[in-house]
């Protein structure tokens, strides 16, 4: 077989969380994804010799990491994991039981039965009010154990292996002291300080290459000139001012070099531009600073090249990109790979998983063939946020994966700048199409009106800036221009905008919003001024859970798979999936919606596909219908290749029941019909709960809402008045 190379380039980022008028961080999760995450990542390979891999880190991380390992870092959360448990007060236990839970359950709470106890205790789904009504029913041991099992909870699987203290805390379970909590924390601060090194030592021994991103992790396109976003969408509606400060887009890229020689001894030789976001003009910048490789994703390419066409032969190798003399080598990542191990894989086992990766590796290289002599495969992907959703924190997969790469002899895994220099590109690209790795547009950062706000205020707030330092030249080189300068910096980076707009939200929008006007806030502090009222007001507006709208009317639609008329799913309820709805961001899903409803006899759904499915593929997919109470069974629906029901059940664990296959049917959507008789409800229930999934060829590729379920009523004669009750 041909050799083919491979590329893991782990992005490890995380934003600003320190409030500039406070300097307390308002979000811990620099300081637990470095136990969870940033460490490992790096010391697993310490058991791979033969694998080459690739980490990018951001400037915004490592000088979050440095302030935690001094002791400089403080954040809500530290602290009140610190305070003595029989010393807190009221509001101080409220904080604790709404906020300590925040983990992935699945893999971080429900396998530790202490853990679990406490959360059963407090209620899964709760309120400020309710917490009051139960403080009393936790004594201080409850609240101690909190404290310690939300930082140990987020202790990598490594550390229970390599530290007697993490492996004493988890086999002691419950009836932690003062004195276990301190040493947890001060083992926390220990490994913040170790992971810069850890990264230089596999550096410096010639296993990985570490690459940088723009300091504050900012859009540099955008940066650049927001009109660039109609070079991938035309018709977006930009903010009202224009935002073009290419000197921006400099001192981020500049800074993060120089960062990075003051921590490595030498200059970096790629960046992954933040969301993997390109320009001509960014590009040109990378170029002038030094950097000799970047990486966007295979959308930019295709876009960017009207000769390639889509033809995804092409995008198994480096290109040389070339604009206005200036040049610099590119790679594109392989997006379905790469979301793969992002979204896919953590629900297949861990062996399954590993093998279906390398086999679609080795299907890469049959298909290249001999078009090209080094075809590179680049997987590119967050770090850290992925490995919750995995069991053992990504272990077993990371382990089975990393061993069957070593045993084979036909993919080599590579640092990129190596592979560059042993395979330079032969195909120059003249120019791009600015995008970035989701969709190969800005429409996360920019386009929305929550987005164009923003842009708005940051505009509004450096023309400020640079107005006053002109009319008082006395504050030029003082430090109180550098803190603004570099405030303002801060506020430019991506993550601001990731919660602002529909596409994401999470149970720290407000946070966010927050820090982020702060910083525009500190801008004017610096400079003695009274910040404008606007940037008090929230940008960011409730989001709607789940994405989800209820029914607000019993439907009966006919089981056509179209959509006969437009009233047949007018009342139905419906959710928007297209994205997880956090910190990751899942491009490519089956479906585009689904509608569900019901009348007195049957529960409807309806499924609105992607284009990732076509006809001819239909019969790989096995769509889901979830039901976790009050009983609990699965309608498992399959099409052949002609659109037609092979399969229709409803599964339990001891039984299956063949459905009536005229109540699914396949045209333009698909439609279903389940009687409820077929669900043996008991009598005396009130609510079903649901949730959808899909399978590929028997494996689970997403499900739906995500890490969460749809409650609808119990159907009764009444239900149609109840969206006219005031």
């Amino acid at each position: 077989m041909k050799k083919i190379y491979l590329a893991f380039l782990w992005h490890q980022h995380q934003p600003m969380y320190k409030n500039p008028s406070s300097n307390n961080y308002e979000l811990p999760w620099v300081r637990l994804h470095a136990t969870k995450d940033y460490y490992d990542m790096v010391a697993i390979l310490d058991k791979f010799p033969k694998i080459k891999a690739n980490f990018n880190l951001v400037p915004s991380l490592l000088i979050q990491l440095d302030e935690y390992a001094s002791g400089k870092a403080k954040d809500t959360f530290l602290d009140l994991t610190l305070k003595d448990a029989a010393l807190l007060n009221e509001d101080e236990k409220v904080f604790i039981l709404m906020n300590f839970f925040m983990a992935n359950w699945d893999n971080m709470i429900f396998p530790y039965n202490r853990y679990l106890q406490l959360l059963e205790k407090r209620g899964r789904t709760t309120t400020d009010a309710e917490i009051r009504k139960t403080l009393n029913y936790f004594k201080v041991e409850d609240l101690r154990d909190l404290q310690v099992w939300f930082n140990l909870a987020w202790m990598d699987p490594f550390w229970r292996k390599t530290d007697e203290f993490i492996a004493y805390l988890y086999n002691k379970e419950r009836d932690f002291t003062e004195e276990d909590k301190r040493k947890l924390i001060e083992k926390q601060l220990e490994i913040c300080a170790k992971i810069v090194a850890k990264h230089k030592e596999a550096q410096d021994r010639g296993q990985i290459e570490v690459s940088i991103t723009p300091f504050y992790h900012p859009i540099l396109p955008l940066l650049c000139d927001t009109n660039v976003a109609h070079q991938a969408t035309p018709a977006m509606i930009l903010p009202k001012n224009r935002f073009s400060h290419s000197e921006d887009a400099a001192w981020h890229i500049n800074n993060a070099v120089n960062y990075y020689e003051k921590l490595f001894g030498h200059k970096p030789f790629g960046m992954w531009p933040s969301e993997g976001s390109v320009s001509d003009k960014a590009a040109e910048i990378a170029a002038d600073a030094g950097i000799k490789w970047i990486a966007t994703d295979e959308a930019v390419l295709f876009n960017s090249s009207k000769e390639i066409n889509g033809n995804r032969k092409f995008l198994f190798r480096p290109y040389k990109l070339s604009v206005n003399a200036k040049e610099l080598n590119m790679i594109f990542r392989d997006h379905g790979l790469s979301d793969a191990i992002g979204f896919v894989y953590s629900k297949w086992n861990a062996h399954d998983a590993a093998s279906d990766f390398i086999n679609k590796i080795r299907g890469i290289a049959d298909y290249v063939g001999d078009d090209y002599d080094a075809p590179l495969v680049s997987v590119i992907l967050d770090g850290e946020n992925c490995w919750e959703h995995y069991k053992n924190d990504g272990w077993d997969f990371l382990e089975a994966l990393y061993e069957m790469l070593s045993n084979d002899t036909s993919i080599e895994t590579v640092k990129i700048g190596e592979y560059m220099n042993n395979f330079p590109p032969k195909n120059t690209l003249r120019g791009l199409t600015a995008g970035s790795w989701i969709n190969g547009n800005f429409g996360i950062w920019i386009g929305h009106s929550e987005d164009n706000a923003s842009w708005d205020c940051l505009s509004m707030t450096r023309d400020f800036l640079v107005d006053f330092l002109e009319k008082n030249p006395c504050f030029k080189g003082s430090k109180e221009e550098k803190e603004a300068w570099n405030t303002l910096y801060a506020a430019e980076g991506s993550d601001w905008n990731w919660w602002y707009g529909a596409e994401h939200s999470s149970s720290n929008d407000a946070v966010f919003d927050f820090i982020y006007r702060q910083h525009l806030i500190k801008v004017y502090e610096c400079m003695g001024q009274r910040p404008p009222d606007i940037l008090y007001k929230s940008i960011k507006n409730a989001p709607k859970k789940h994405n989800a709208i209820k029914p607000s009317s019993f439907i009966n639609p006919k089981i056509d798979g179209k959509v006969t008329n437009f009233f047949e799913w007018k009342d139905a309820g419906y959710y928007e999936v297209g994205h997880s709805g956090g910190s990751m961001h899942q491009v490519s899903t089956a479906l585009e919606y689904f509608y569900y409803g019901f009348n007195m006899q049957n529960f409807y759904v309806r499924f609105d596909l992607s284009g990732n499915i076509s006809l001819k593929s239909l019969e790989d997919f096995t769509f889901h219908i979830i039901f976790l109470a009050p009983v609990k069974c699965k309608a498992l629906l399959n099409f052949d290749a002609d659109g037609n029901v092979s399969r229709f059940v409803i599964k339990t664990d001891k039984e299956e029941k063949i459905l009536n296959a005229a109540n699914a049917h396949f045209n333009k959507i698909i439609e279903i019909a389940i009687a409820f008789a077929d669900l043996n409800l008991p009598e005396n229930y009130e609510n079903i709960e649901f949730a959808i999934s899909v399978d590929k060829n028997d494996m689970e590729i997403e499900r739906w809402p995500y890490q969460s379920s749809i409650i609808i009523p119990k159907p009764s004669e009444g239900f149609n008045f109840l969206s006219w009750t005031i």
